[in-house]
């Protein structure tokens, strides 16, 4: 391995702060050398918080940079495709924060921008990197728990401050946008196929006019079903249930893993129900977000190739794009993968 790949991050998102770059930082694979803001003084401070040595007080300064080898792009998801393709076009490559577009069409001008450029552009799911989602797959493979026929999510968090990029609806904002995608994107890892159909109902906020509450149930053919709901202003609450014929897993702490911090996911392989007979696996410690940047690192090396490229991302925002057709048509709705 020669020098650690050179990161740039665009912008000094919360999620980017509190916790992709400290995870970035334990990486043996990458650095984290730059931070740009369109406040010079913003950029400063973040730099200083955490270390990173160059803070530039424009997004553009840092896409000029020919030190930096990759960008992270934690922007709103309006700006997600537009600097991704700045990015490449200056000669970096992208990791770039989920979910990746407005809409599938949008994401897919990435592809473009991939071929045109020779740049690779990644979305950023770290779940899928979580060794507790690895032993998941393990143990449906191993067929114990028998054919998985069912995936039941629930994602849920309180947040009604009308000036959070959250429930900024013309940007991005919105519980499908901002949690309900990991049902999506778990789901397919789950079933390992595409989603063919999807039903869907909201509850649309009065004043800010995002989506804060959605339900609905995907269809992946062959009797495989995900059912989920995800909302903006509940209770703080996450966990996944994974059903198969025999039996079933259940990922209590799904998508926020505690970075550096063993969780513990549930098998019931039997199907019994009884908790003296279930069995719980405790995964080790890890930071999901180091992980990310590591595989991220490899695949911009061209040491591996992209398990899962950006036409997944496409495929991930297509059927977001039926669930908000199918909450407006009140009926079934179509999924245009890729």
């Amino acid at each position: 391995m020669s020098d650690k790949l050179k990161w740039g991050v665009l912008s000094t998102a919360g999620i980017g702060m509190r916790k992709v770059i400290p995870g970035m930082k334990k990486s043996e694979l990458v650095t984290v050398q730059a931070i740009a803001s369109r406040d010079a003084a913003k950029a400063a401070a973040a730099a200083e918080k955490l270390q990173i040595p160059v803070s530039y007080g424009s997004y553009e300064e840092l896409l000029a940079d020919p030190e930096i080898d990759a960008i992270y792009n934690p922007l709103p998801v309006n700006m997600h495709v537009d600097w991704s393709i700045r990015a490449m076009e200056a000669g970096k490559h992208v990791l770039c924060e989920k979910p990746i577009a407005m809409s599938a069409e949008e994401a897919a001008r990435l592809i473009d921008a991939r071929e045109r450029t020779g740049k690779q552009v990644l979305e950023a799911v770290m779940v899928r990197q979580h060794p507790q989602w690895l032993r998941v797959a393990e143990i449906i493979r191993s067929g114990e728990i028998g054919e998985v026929c069912l995936m039941q999510t629930t994602m849920s968090f309180f947040n009604d401050d009308p000036n959070n990029i959250r429930n900024i609806a013309e940007v991005g904002g919105g519980a499908l946008y901002d949690v309900g995608c990991y049902a999506l994107f778990l789901s397919r890892f789950v079933f390992n196929a595409e989603p063919q159909q999807v039903v869907a109902i909201s509850d649309i906020d009065p004043n800010m006019h995002t989506d804060r509450l959605m339900s609905g149930i995907i269809d992946f053919g062959n009797g495989r079903q995900l059912s989920f709901t995800c909302g903006t202003q509940l209770a703080r609450f996450q966990t996944v249930q994974i059903i198969g014929r025999k039996g079933r897993i259940e990922v209590p702490v799904s998508l926020n893993a505690p970075q550096g911090e063993e969780v513990t996911i549930t098998i019931d392989a039997d199907g019994t129900n009884d908790p003296a007979q279930m069995r719980h696996e405790v995964i080790a410690a890890s930071d999901q977000y180091t992980l990310q940047a590591d595989l991220a690192a490899r695949v911009f090396r061209g040491e591996t190739p992209a398990e899962y490229p950006i036409e997944n991302a496409v495929n991930n925002m297509a059927a977001i794009d039926a669930l908000y057709r199918s909450a407006k048509s009140h009926t079934w709705e179509k999924v245009a993968s890729i």
